[in-house]
């Protein structure tokens, strides 16, 4: 499989440019809206023009099991639809995981991690098992925004406004049509509330740390 060819906007941020697809795997637990999130993705993408599919999750979706979502995105016509074991970029969305599966399995060497947590990586207790450069892995915290604007503890939109942060392989303005279709009304607003605030605090995040 080809990788993707990177280059940086002016927010000093990494777009994902090229013929080619990429993968997002979304781990959490029943009730975090895991699958809701790889649907989002895929609307989000679709919106650009872009080919996308979102995979429904396997396993059990019981109220706090462990569940798992997959998102393709490419430019051009998607086949597969098996489960994606190598993806490109890894959401957790439930740091408990850890302890559970093996949530990094198959992660690309050149692929991102985001981590719903406002933990380090060595207060998780992961650091020996992540070997990506640090511009790749963002800690956030998910569940705090989204208590925030939300007034619930679901970390879906926001993840999803920091994977437009940190990867740029969707737009903030297409991941909040998407939240807005699938959630019309003042639910929808405010997980749009909670997307746009990951994404800045990410994108404020990318400016200070990352050089062109």
């Amino acid at each position: 499989r080809v990788l993707f060819r990177s280059v940086k906007n002016s927010y000093n941020c990494i777009i994902l440019k090229g013929d080619y697809m990429f993968q997002v795997r979304i781990h959490g637990r029943g009730g975090q809206g895991v699958v809701s999130a790889a649907e989002i993705l895929s609307v989000a993408a679709f919106i650009e023009g872009k080919h996308s599919q979102a995979v429904p999750s396997f396993g059990s979706e019981r109220m706090g099991a462990p569940v798992v979502s997959f998102c393709r995105i490419d430019d051009k016509p998607i086949r597969l639809r098996e489960p994606i074991m190598e993806p490109d970029a890894l959401i957790v969305q439930d740091p408990t995981l850890f302890n559970a599966i093996d949530v990094f399995a198959g992660l690309s060497k050149n692929g991102y991690l985001l981590i719903n947590s406002k933990r380090s990586i060595k207060e998780l207790g992961i650091a020996n098992a992540i070997y990506l450069p640090e511009d790749k892995v963002r800690l956030v915290p998910a569940t705090e925004i989204a208590l925030h604007h939300i007034k619930r503890p679901l970390p879906n939109a926001v993840l999803l406004g920091a994977l437009a942060a940190v990867t740029g392989v969707i737009q903030i303005d297409s991941v909040a049509e998407a939240i807005a279709s699938k959630f019309p009304g003042k639910i929808g607003d405010f997980n749009i509330q909670a997307a746009e605030a990951a994404y800045k605090l990410l994108t404020h995040n990318n400016q200070e740390e990352l050089t062109c």
